[in-house]
Order: C-alpha cells, then sequence, then structure tokens
C-alpha cells in the first residue's frame, strides 16, 4: 500500500472521528427526540465508515463483516425508534 493511501486514510478516519465527536454534541443537546434519533442515525453511519476505513487500512476482511452488522443493527433501531415516536409503540 502507497505511503499516500495511508496518509489520505489517516485523514479520513480523523475526519469521521471528528463528525461522530459532533453527533454526540448534537445527540446530548437535541432539543426533540427526532434530533436525538437522527444524531443516532448518523452515528452508526458514521461508525460504519470509520470500519470500513479500517478494513481497507489494515487489510482485514473482519472490519466489513463488522461495518455490516453495524448497518443492519442500525436501520432495526433506526425503524423501531421512529415507530415508536410515531406510534407510541414498536410492537402492535
Amino acid at each position: 500500500m502507497s505511503q499516500w493511501l495511508v496518509w489520505v486514510l489517516s485523514l479520513a478516519l480523523f475526519l469521521l472521528v471528528l463528525a461522530m465527536a459532533c453527533t454526540l454534541a448534537r445527540l446530548l443537546k437535541g432539543p426533540s427526540a427526532q434530533d436525538r434519533v437522527l444524531a443516532l442515525d448518523c452515528m452508526y453511519l458514521n461508525g460504519m465508515l470509520a470500519m470500513l476505513v479500517l478494513g481497507i487500512l489494515y487489510s482485514s476482511s473482519m472490519y466489513f463483516e463488522a461495518a455490516l452488522l453495524i448497518a443492519l443493527f442500525g436501520c432495526v433501531s433506526s425503524t423501531a425508534m421512529a415507530k415508536f415516536l410515531l406510534r407510541g409503540e414498536v410492537i402492535e
């Protein structure tokens, strides 16, 4: 792997961690529940992308499997949270 690619991936990882920190601030400060759900949704997306960048950086397929699990659980949890906020119950 070239030194240029390592530098770019490290920069991307730093920016993703910075985005997660900004999202954490919105998650804690959010004025409404909808803002907090959107912040949590953005946070799992940034975490998944960070795992993908780590997988490329370390040339390991385990990170890609972990990113797939994060995406799966994040999608299900976002759907459950949205349904709870709309109707007040998850299971009808």
